[in-house]
């Protein structure tokens, strides 16, 4: 996975700390008085234990596309494991929301007969997340087609 990814997160982390930790700090100063805002540097506790965990869940994120199917692979402490037969694909799509496209990255979204099943692959490269997108549908429509 492209490090743009764990970037784009970490970002996040630290926005909605600081902005929450803010939002507390002055809620509580102005309410309660000057002592009750320390605790607003409560929300900024979750930053050491947010950035490290934030890069193993990155490194989780697997995919790999064998010969009948695809399969997605993620998770650190609860593993997950995504099976997805090329023949069972009805849509693949490839997304990016205006977050994503600031930070060069796009998703790829499969969609298949039953709910459950969808899957999505975060944080691609444009052009890696079109290449895959345009071999899926290749091999989906290949696989279909027998059926």
């Amino acid at each position: 996975m492209p490090p743009g990814l764990l970037v784009m997160r970490r970002l996040l982390l630290v926005a909605w700390s600081v902005g929450l930790a803010l939002v507390a700090g002055v809620t509580l100063g102005v309410l309660a008085g000057p002592a009750w805002a320390l605790f607003a540097l409560v929300p900024l506790s979750v930053l050491p234990w947010g950035w490290p965990l934030l890069g193993r869940n990155w490194r989780s994120w697997r995919y790999a596309e064998r010969a009948d199917d695809l399969l997605i692979s993620r998770g650190v402490l609860w593993h997950e494991q995504t099976v997805v037969p090329y023949g069972r694909m009805q849509l693949v799509e490839v997304t990016s929301g205006p977050l994503e496209r600031r930070f060069g990255l796009a998703g790829v979204q499969l969609h298949t007969a039953a709910a459950a099943t969808d899957a999505r692959i975060p944080g691609l490269n444009p052009a890696e997340a079109e290449r895959l997108r345009d071999r899926l549908t290749e091999l989906g429509e290949a696989r279909s087609a027998g059926l």
